[in-house]
């Protein structure tokens, strides 16, 4: 069976760095569209931007082919060039031998994958990607609205 082609754009904000943050994701399939936002009381800007793309696989209710762009090399490049095998090669290790962070969501994503196979491409940002601009909106806006979450990964350094 052919798996449906699907397009993902994902981005995450984060007012402070901790701070207040959000996730914006656009999947985009044929003739449909859907968007995703979540905002979170305390976070950081490379977690919205994980689980942005979570967010957009775990939408998916079959396998797909996926195009996710995202203009996070953190998680672009950790997909892509094989950080994260790496990192569970080493026993959840980085290359310097220290701890992996937010390896609570790195595990997500990789119960996010599943069978779907994904191409994983950047995409600069703040640059008028149209898709890109409207993730970006979207994670603003729900890093500033009044129904944050928590973020239960999250620990402080």
């Amino acid at each position: 069976m052919t798996k449906q082609a699907v397009t993902i754009y994902s981005d995450g904000a984060c007012l402070g760095n901790p701070g207040r943050g959000g996730y914006g994701t656009v999947l985009l399939a044929g003739k449909h569209r859907k968007e995703l936002s979540v905002g979170y009381r305390l976070t950081t800007n490379n977690r919205m931007e994980l689980l942005g793309a979570i967010a957009g696989l775990e939408a998916l209710t079959r396998p797909c082919k996926v195009t996710l762009w995202s203009d996070s090399q953190y998680v672009v490049k950790a997909m892509a060039d094989g950080w994260l095998d790496n990192w569970q090669k080493r026993g959840w290790r980085t290359a310097g031998k220290k701890p992996v962070k937010n390896q609570d969501l790195w595990q997500r994503m990789l119960k996010a994958l599943g069978e779907h196979e994904v191409d994983w491409r950047w995409v600069r940002g703040h640059t008028g990607d149209v898709e890109n601009e409207r993730c970006d909106q979207l994670a603003v806006a729900a890093a500033n609205s009044g129904a944050l979450l928590e973020d239960e990964g999250f620990e402080p350094e």
